[in-house]
């Protein structure tokens, strides 16, 4: 499954890649890219556990970025 999310309070491009890199290594993601620009997410990951992988994307997104959040 492929979605995408809007991403709130995003403030460093660097801090994107970061969590870029990081939600590219949770169990069950195919994919994961950060486009600064345009603040969004698009997470292309297992089907059956997607719900679990974006609530670990959604905590390493606060542990980079504590105002940031993803849109869901």
């Amino acid at each position: 499954m492929r979605k995408t999310f809007k991403l709130d309070e995003l403030d460093c491009a660097n801090c994107g890649s970061k969590m870029e890199d990081a939600i590219k290594k949770i169990n069950g993601v195919n994919d994961a890219k950060v486009t600064f620009m345009t603040q969004k997410l698009t997470v292309d990951a297992d089907d059956a556990h997607f719900e679990e992988i974006m609530d670990e994307a959604v905590k390493i997104c606060h542990k980079i970025e504590p105002d940031c959040d993803i849109v869901r």
